[in-house]
């Protein structure tokens, strides 16, 4: 027996994915106020919809839980949107081209940062220098970052401004690299983009409210209604901006920020405990860092890599002078949750050593932002430890045209180890790491589920042992979400009770061929029991 309902939005005659192991599927939803009130089948629905209440046809479509994205750098993504777009940026002209033509856009004087390029475009894939745009930027400072944000290329105005010269030594965790003649070449790698950080201007709460508007409009268009921001040094500026999206009304999407681990007594001052806030804004998560890149060769590894015998990576200073081991425990103790970016296997060794010595992990649901490159004995303590992998997928058909020979096939066996982390048991997440990624999560279950590389070359997938299901990657995307930012008994699901965060989908991921998946869209996007988005 249905409950009745006073005021609704109706989902009909569709094929709902509901997330909720007790139904699974469904035909039809009712929605009253923000929560959901009923789910069942189109007949049932209709029983009970009052009169007045909004219908909305779904003509067959797939509806699922609202997107829920475990890993994004939201108001950095807002602002990228503005800047200068280096991503498809095929050759170093092109490169230097698009720079010199923004520079004449925003006119002398004015920082250029952003960017997102990837070098592994061109051919060969050599790392930019300062040289190659210099010539169209000698009135305006540059640093504009590789997509993995890991490393960027500063200009030489850039250069002087941050007093990076010859004998500038390289920071603990960061390397400044150089010419044959030991001049900096432009390209800073991890701790030592820090020399840029006094010498660039911070944004405004405007511009960064802004940004979030921006940002969210995308996150719209993508059936995104919940996401962790791990945000930089400057998280409390973002947390402000935030919150003036959230008393105009304005934040179409529910929060979870992530503010850096070094700076956790400030969240003890204010006695924020983990997810801390209200439906849409909350706070109380830490994000650390214990390396660098595959992409920068700064991941740790045990073994060196391929193409650069004596380099195994770089490790952040923090974890070597035990700060970051200070850092978790106490945050543990006052009931923060504490997330750590590891990328290589001896990174993700280091961070679980840390975790397993405090223990609690099963309560404080601690997290490894990435896990990228495992082995099986990791895999095992993912599992053992009830540690969150918290993984971008669309990073393994990207990183699939070129990781192999920086690390071996061996190695790379276990990267992105999707199947064998569900198979042991382990709490698998999904999300974009936008702007690193799209934002776009359909492209995350693709890759997921087909692990085609962006270069075409593995039809039937790479490393295709370690493929999951459409199902698994959608639960990786709302439910598992829900869990790793102590919401599952409100989001992630279509369920009576939860709230009203829906997607419908113009394809039916569960019937079409896996290689379509790419080509669905967004039709619709329900946040807080509310049409907020429609593709025309």
């Amino acid at each position: 027996m249905l409950p009745a309902i006073l005021a609704a939005v109706i989902l009909t005659n569709g094929k709902i994915w509901t997330g909720d192991a007790t139904r699974p599927w469904a035909e039809a939803v009712a929605i009253e106020g923000n929560r959901i009130a009923a789910v069942g089948s189109s007949a049932d629905i209709a029983r009970i919809a009052p009169a007045g209440a909004r219908v909305i046809d779904l003509n067959g479509r797939l509806a699922v839980p609202g997107f829920i994205d475990n890993h994004t750098h939201f108001i950095d993504g807002g602002m990228e949107l503005s800047r200068v777009q280096l991503r498809d940026a095929k050759t170093p002209q092109e490169f230097a081209r698009r720079i010199g033509e923004y520079a004449k856009r925003v006119g002398p004087g004015k920082w250029i940062t952003g960017g997102e390029w990837d070098h592994t475009l061109w051919n060969p894939p050599a790392l930019p220098t300062r040289q190659l745009i210099d010539a169209v930027t000698p009135q305006n400072p540059v640093f504009v970052s590789r997509l993995d944000g890991h490393m960027a290329l500063a200009n030489s105005v850039a250069l002087q401004m941050a007093k990076v010269m010859r004998d500038t030594h390289d920071p603990p965790g960061g390397t400044i690299v150089r010419d044959a003649n030991g001049e900096p070449t432009g390209i800073l790698k991890d701790a030592a983009t820090g020399f840029m950080d006094p010498v660039i201007p911070s944004a405004s709460t405007e511009e960064r409210v802004a940004a979030g508007r921006a940002a969210l409009a995308e996150a719209a268009r993508f059936g995104v209604t919940a996401f962790c921001d791990m945000s930089s040094g400057e998280a409390y500026d973002d947390f402000r901006a935030y919150q003036q999206l959230e008393k105009s009304g304005n934040l179409t999407a529910r929060v979870y920020l992530f503010t850096p681990i070094l700076m956790y007594k400030r969240l003890l001052d204010a006695s924020v405990e983990r997810a801390f806030g209200g439906d849409r804004l909350r706070i109380g998560g830490l994000k650390g860092f214990a390396d660098g890149s595959l992409g920068s060769s700064t991941a740790a590894f045990f073994e060196p890599f391929l193409d650069d015998p004596k380099n195994r990576g770089l490790t952040m200073e923090a974890m070597t002078d035990g700060r970051m081991k200070s850092a978790v425990t106490d945050a543990n103790a006052h009931n923060l949750q504490v997330a750590i970016h590891a990328i290589g296997d001896r990174a993700n060794d280091d961070v679980l050593k840390i975790y397993e010595s405090i223990g609690n992990a099963r309560e404080r649901r601690f997290r490894i932002e990435h896990a990228q490159h495992l082995n099986p004995h990791l895999i095992k303590r993912f599992a053992a430890d009830r540690v969150v992998a918290s993984m971008q997928p669309y990073h393994c058909i990207d990183d699939g045209r070129w990781a192999e020979p920086k690390i071996g096939h061996e190695r790379a066996r276990w990267t992105y180890a999707f199947r064998s982390l569900i198979d042991a048991g382990s709490i698998l997440t999904f999300g974009s790491d936008w702007t690193v990624a799209p934002l776009n999560p359909i492209l995350g279950i693709y890759a997921a589920v087909t692990r085609r590389t962006l270069d075409g070359k593995n039809p039937n997938g790479w490393i295709p042992e370690q493929k999951i299901t459409v199902e698994e990657a959608l639960r990786c995307y709302t439910a598992n979400n829900a869990w790793a930012m102590f919401r599952e008994n409100e989001i992630g699901k279509i369920a009576p009770g939860m709230l009203a965060d829906i997607a419908v989908l113009s394809g039916d991921l569960f019937t079409i061929p896996p290689e379509k998946i790419e080509n669905v869209r967004v039709d619709m996007t329900i946040f807080d029991g509310q049409v907020i988005w429609e593709r025309r």
